[in-house]
């Protein structure tokens, strides 16, 4: 079997960055040397012409390669169900289900996420690893919902700048206790680190560290006995915000692992880490914080056309709103 060969256009952000690096920007799963080692053995063309180690690319330049060893880099793919609610050649948005970490961490490097994406992107191509799953953004591991993956440097570089400049809209549906007074409102309490040792914690109140603005906008859904359903939507992407505004309005999340109101923390939880929250009992079908990230609305990276892209309620969500009384 031939390596696999592709052909590149070299696009005007690597205008002037010598041919390894681009091609690690594009392979995303080489490491340099290795990539020198391809262009140093001849798989790799400029124009039609051979390629020097040294020699720099420019843009409109087309790029050609042959895959001459086999990426080093890899995730462990890992068998994992993936709803994919928008597919392309750059990029994808997937419905992650609650209980899974977007990405490896600490003694969490095989059932993650991103794992699993690196399985579904490896069936896709003659070898395993030419494609990796860039995240751009996150959500806790118990919150399900739409999440959005770069596939190509040029997507990732460019979802990681509207992501940190807030040109990206999205819209959450939680259940929170008791009954939100107002039907819509904002909440602009600022957001730091909380004084308690656990840096996952994060507090509305004045005495947090590195305190930034954090604003969301709510609506309430529906109103029940003991119960509301909001649907919210963050201006800022601060850790745990809609979370903590909620806790801090008097209105914790149900199922929430770490917020309760006026700033306190549950004592229980409040010594796992983030990425080790587990189930919670609620007395309902839910058994984690009830927050499913419903909607992303952005600009696609390459294309500029705006995306709307829905995630469908989760079945323990569903399940513990049809048991709720009005």
């Amino acid at each position: 079997m031939s390596p696999p060969a592709y052909t590149l256009v070299v696009d005007p952000d690597s205008n002037g960055i010598r041919v390894d690096s681009f091609l690690v920007r594009q392979f995303r799963n080489y490491n340099s040397w290795r990539m020198q080692r391809i262009v140093r053995e001849g798989g790799v063309t400029i124009n039609d012409a051979r390629a020097l180690q040294t020699d720099r690319v420019f843009a409109g330049q087309t790029i050609r390669i042959r895959l001459l060893e086999p990426p080093d880099k890899l995730l462990s793919p890992a068998p994992m169900p993936i709803e994919a609610l928008y597919h392309d050649h750059w990029m994808m948005v997937v419905n992650k289900p609650a209980g899974v970490i977007v990405h490896p961490v600490g003694d969490d490097q095989t059932g993650t996420l991103s794992n699993g994406l690196q399985r579904f992107l490896d069936e896709q191509t003659p070898l395993p690893g030419i494609l990796r799953p860039g995240m751009v953004h996150r959500l806790d591991r118990q919150t399900s919902g739409a999440i959005a993956i770069a596939l190509t440097h040029q997507a990732h570089a460019t979802l990681c700048t509207a992501f940190e400049k807030s040109q990206v809209s999205k819209s959450y549906v939680a259940l929170v206790e008791g009954q939100v007074r107002n039907d819509r409102g904002l909440m602009d309490w600022a957001i730091g680190r909380a004084r308690t040792g656990k840096h996952v914690l994060m507090s509305c109140r004045g005495d947090a560290l590195d305190r930034k603005p954090a604003k969301t906008d709510y609506r309430v859904l529906k109103r029940f006995e003991n119960h509301t359903l909001v649907l919210a939507k963050p201006r800022t992407g601060r850790n745990h915000q809609i979370r903590v505004h909620f806790a801090a309005l008097g209105h914790p999340l149900v199922g929430d692992e770490f917020y309760e109101t006026n700033g306190r923390f549950r004592p229980f939880y409040a010594d796992l880490d983030d990425e080790m929250s587990r189930e919670v009992e609620t007395g309902l079908p839910i058994r984690r914080h009830a927050l499913h990230a419903a909607q992303l609305e952005l600009a696609h990276p390459v294309t500029g056309a705006w995306l709307q892209v829905s995630a469908p309620l989760p079945e323990d969500f569903r399940e513990t709103i049809t048991l709720l009384k009005p």
